[in-house]
């Protein structure tokens, strides 16, 4: 019941989060990259390694895609995006959650300077 309750709030501040992506007019593999993200760096806070490893695969996968679409500065930031979400997701598979939760986090902060924000 315990984690029932910690995944919904997880859940919701995600989706919170999320909003002002919709709102906002970026690339949506960006916005797609961002969310995966949060919610991989929110997974691996609570050790959750595994699940923490679906999302940060998930949004490498949307992160190639934006990289391939941007441009300038923007496209240097989804690049570097890319090389943390690669190093988070090697981590995860080793099951070092603190190590892959910092290059999400580095990643995260790479997708959204590639906004333009």
């Amino acid at each position: 019941m315990k984690h029932i309750k910690s995944l919904l709030v997880i859940a919701i501040i995600t989706l919170l989060i999320s909003f002002p992506l919709v709102a906002a007019d970026i690339n949506p593999h960006t916005a797609e990259a961002i969310k995966h993200a949060e919610s991989a760096q929110t997974h691996g806070k609570a050790g959750h390694t595994k699940v923490l490893l679906e999302h940060a695969e998930e949004s490498l996968k949307h992160a190639e895609a934006a990289e391939n679409e941007l441009s300038g500065a923007n496209k240097q930031h989804a690049s570097e995006s890319v090389k943390h979400l690669n190093e988070a997701i090697e981590h995860a598979k080793q099951n070092h959650a603190d190590e892959a939760t910092k290059h999400v986090s580095e990643a995260l902060i790479h997708l959204q300077q590639s906004t333009g924000g």
